[in-house]
C-alpha cells in the first residue's frame, strides 16, 4: 500500500469521525439554547450558525494544510453549520404566518454570521 492511499484512506476516516463530532455538538448546542428560549425564534440554530462562522473564519485565517482544512473547514464546521435547517425553520415561520419572525431570522442569521466569521478571521490573523 502507497503512502498517498493510506494518507487518504486516513483523511476519509477523520472525515467520517469529525463530521458525526460535529453533529452530534450541533444537536446538543441547538437542543441546550432551545430549551432556555421558549420563542418562535429559533435561537438554537443562530448560535450554532454563528459560532460556527466564527470558527470557519478562524480556520480560515490560519494557514491549514490541505488535509487539516478539509477536516477541520468541511469535516467537523460543515456537519456543525446548519444552512438546510436554517431555511426550514424560516419557511416554517412563513407558513405560521411569523413574517417578521422569519425576516429577522434571515436577516439577523446574515448579519452575524458575517460578523462572526470576520471576528474570527481577524482574530487568526493576530496569532
Amino acid at each position: 500500500m502507497t503512502a498517498s492511499v493510506v494518507t487518504t484512506a486516513l483523511v476519509w476516516a477523520g472525515v467520517v469521525v469529525l463530521g458525526g463530532v460535529g453533529s452530534v455538538l450541533r444537536f446538543m448546542v441547538d437542543r441546550a439554547v432551545g430549551s432556555r428560549t421558549a420563542r418562535a425564534f429559533p435561537f438554537g440554530t443562530l448560535a450554532v450558525n454563528v459560532s460556527g462562522a466564527a470558527l470557519l473564519g478562524f480556520l480560515g485565517g490560519l494557514a491549514l494544510s490541505r488535509h487539516a482544512a478539509l477536516l477541520a473547514g468541511t469535516a467537523f464546521v460543515g456537519a456543525y453549520t446548519t444552512f438546510s435547517t436554517w431555511m426550514l425553520e424560516t419557511q416554517r415561520l412563513g407558513e405560521e404566518r411569523q413574517v417578521r419572525v422569519a425576516v429577522a431570522n434571515l436577516i439577523v442569521s446574515v448579519m452575524l454570521g458575517e460578523a462572526a466569521a470576520l471576528l474570527g478571521l481577524k482574530l487568526a490573523e493576530q496569532l
